[in-house]
């Protein structure tokens, strides 16, 4: 079984623009992250102020980190829906429950090998 094309063609467009929004975050923490700017170490006579910096850059890391995973997922999906395997679970091979895909459209796993997954 297959999901209806016009359900299909919706997922896609909410997940693009997810994309859209991800990629804008990412580039806009590359922009704000204090270890892209090549005049830091010129600037940085004071241990507070490259203590500072490398906590602001480290919690960048951390959120870009989250953000490339979440891109990933959504390429992944999309992947999926355009060779027509959204929507089944890469274990069991079943359907995914739709409330559960309407909650996590990136959904790999139904909820039963969700769960043993996580066992």
């Amino acid at each position: 079984m297959k999901f209806p094309a016009n359900i299909l063609e919706e997922i896609k467009k909410h997940l693009t623009r997810e994309k859209n929004k991800i990629e804008s975050k990412l580039a806009s923490l590359a922009a704000q992250d204090p270890y892209s700017d090549p005049e830091r170490l010129i600037d940085n006579a004071a241990s507070d102020t490259e203590a500072k910096e490398e906590s602001s850059h480290e919690r960048m890391e951390a959120l870009e980190k989250e953000l490339r995973l979440s891109l990933t997922e959504i390429e992944n999906t999309l992947e999926r829906i355009k060779n027509n395997t959204y929507g089944k679970c890469l274990s069991c091979g079943k359907l995914i429950d739709t409330d559960r895909l309407a909650i996590k459209p990136t959904a790999l796993y139904c909820v039963d090998c969700e769960r043993k997954k996580e066992k």
